[in-house]
């Protein structure tokens, strides 16, 4: 643990994000390091920005009936530790030392069960469709704090750890600007990123 550690970490609870607590979590195995980021997407309806829904959705507050999308996921027990909103809005919902619901079935360079050792990071937004500058420092920060705590070795996309299941968080997110700013080696990269990893920098990000 660094001596930078306690003024961002209370417990797994990040000081920079806006705590909002949910049911859906639960033990990591005994033993386990918490050594992979898993970054997902969601809007609620899909395409919708800056409604409540996502953090409504988290913890199993969301109103099934308030729009028919929201019939195809009626009953949905799921969570992510962190949800990353369009201006850069940081909330978390669940302990970073605790187990989310956000991988599903889901294998990592050989390992099953990706919710036993990683951190989910939900950005707003849309597969296929850009993100936003806001979103990228935010995410940025969160990551180099997160690897401070823990011995994070990779991080990777929901379509990398559930090909053919998951798309998120598509081609409209730029790992090659991510991994730039974080200054991470590429073998902490999903090795498909291919011609992705080297696109130029976003112009006024910070």
């Amino acid at each position: 643990m660094s001596a930078h550690e306690p003024t961002v970490w209370q417990g797994g609870w990040w000081r920079h994000a806006r705590r909002c607590d949910s049911p859906n979590f639960g033990p990591r195995p005994e033993g386990t390091a918490i050594d992979l980021v898993v970054i997902h997407s969601i809007s609620l309806p899909p395409g919708e920005y800056g409604t409540p829904h996502v953090e409504a959705l988290f913890t199993n507050r969301l109103d099934w009936d308030a729009h028919p999308y929201f019939q195809s996921i009626r009953g949905a027990e799921v969570s992510s530790h962190f949800f990353i909103r369009r201006d850069g809005e940081v909330v978390q919902f669940v302990d970073a030392d605790a187990r989310a619901w956000h991988a599903g079935r889901s294998n990592w360079r050989g390992r099953e069960g990706c919710n036993d050792h990683s951190v989910g990071i939900e950005l707003e937004g849309l597969e296929g469709l850009p993100f936003e500058p806001g979103q990228y420092s935010a995410l940025v920060h969160l990551c180099q704090d997160l690897r401070q705590r823990y011995p994070v070795a990779d991080i990777a996309g929901h379509e990398h750890i559930a090909p053919g299941r998951k798309q998120d968080p598509g081609p409209g997110f730029d790992w090659g600007f991510l991994q730039q700013q974080l200054a991470w080696p590429n073998r902490c990269f999903p090795a498909s990123l291919g011609a992705a990893a080297q696109r130029a920098v976003h112009p006024g990000v910070f």
